[in-house]
């Protein structure tokens, strides 16, 4: 048997979801329910703390400390140029294999990757910037 969890520790616990939705019980029970934290509960913050990212996929940092769980969502860099994009949000059960297209400005590009140096594997801001490019290139979008 698994030694007592103790309350007083802080324990983080990420998950991948669709923002604007809760996700299902079954996904968070089992991760939240040793910690003594209510899944029904943290799935409602996490479907509220995702709506500007309604429709993509996004990561959240569940903390939970003290029987009490903060979300933080940690957006990636596709979901961030999707954004700049101002694409409308898409029905993900309807509408399959979207085409991303539409121009960055060098601004919006900028912006992106000061997001992203945090967790960039790059030595230089100027590295950041060609990971941002990279991946503009393979959603589409110039």
């Amino acid at each position: 048997m698994p030694p007592k969890f103790d309350p007083t520790a802080t324990a983080y616990v990420f998950i991948r979801c669709t923002g604007g939705e809760a996700p299902s019980g079954a996904a968070l029970a089992p991760r939240l329910g040793p910690l003594g934290v209510p899944a029904k509960k943290v799935g409602e913050d996490i479907a509220k703390g995702t709506k500007q990212f309604t429709g993509l996929r996004e990561t959240v940092k569940i903390t939970v400390a003290n029987r009490v769980a903060t979300i933080d969502i940690v957006p990636s860099v596709s979901s961030l140029i999707i954004a700049a994009l101002k694409e409308p949000p898409r029905d993900r059960k309807k509408v399959k294999k979207i085409k991303h297209n539409g121009n960055l400005t060098l601004q919006q590009e900028l912006d992106v990757a000061k997001t992203m140096r945090a967790r960039s594997l790059a030595r230089k801001f100027s590295g950041t910037v060609l990971e941002i490019l990279g991946t503009c290139n393979s959603i589409g979008c110039t």
